[in-house]
């Protein structure tokens, strides 16, 4: 069976960018033990991952590269934030480090995750981008299983595990 639209992929991966010296860097990766299993054609991954996907099968070695436009987006220079450092301290927690990913939600209760980019004497600044924001994606990997979703997978809108009977 070939990927398409309401089938169900299992694949390894592995994740490299670059950093600002222009060096292959890894990020991450799914293995056999461990692999990424997700329905296809329902909006769970980045949408050019998939168009890479499309129609590979069972066995099939892929790789390829998304620009950081077809990625996470470019990074956007009006989404870092200061924040006041009592709001840390308000409640006797402690105030993150440089480097540091904390979870902040906004007015609407979505949650999110923003990274540390300075501690200052009043407030702690902080980088709103995702992670991977501004980054080429490098992915290499093999499709170890394609099959076609179950009814419940279609309804739930997810994969229930490479077998189609785990996850719930």
């Amino acid at each position: 069976m070939n990927i398409s639209s309401n089938s169900v992929v299992s694949l390894t991966y592995e994740l490299h960018t670059t950093n600002e010296e222009g060096q292959q860097v890894f990020v991450e990766k799914a293995d056999e033990q461990n692999p990424l299993v997700f329905l296809y054609g329902v909006g769970m991954m980045l949408p050019k991952f998939e168009e890479h996907l499309t129609g590979l099968k069972t066995g099939d070695e892929y790789s390829f590269e998304l620009s950081a436009a077809d990625g996470y987006g470019e990074l956007d220079p009006g989404a870092f934030a200061d924040l006041p450092k009592s709001m840390f301290t308000e409640a006797g927690g402690e105030v993150p480090a440089v480097g540091d990913v904390i979870p902040l939600q906004d007015n609407q209760g979505n949650q999110f995750r923003a990274g540390v980019t300075a501690v200052h004497d009043e407030t702690v600044a902080v980088d709103l981008n995702h992670p991977m924001a501004g980054k080429n994606l490098m992915f290499a990997g093999v499709i170890l299983n394609v099959r076609e979703a179950t009814q419940d997978e279609l309804a739930h809108g997810h994969a229930h595990g490479a077998d189609g009977h785990s996850g719930h």
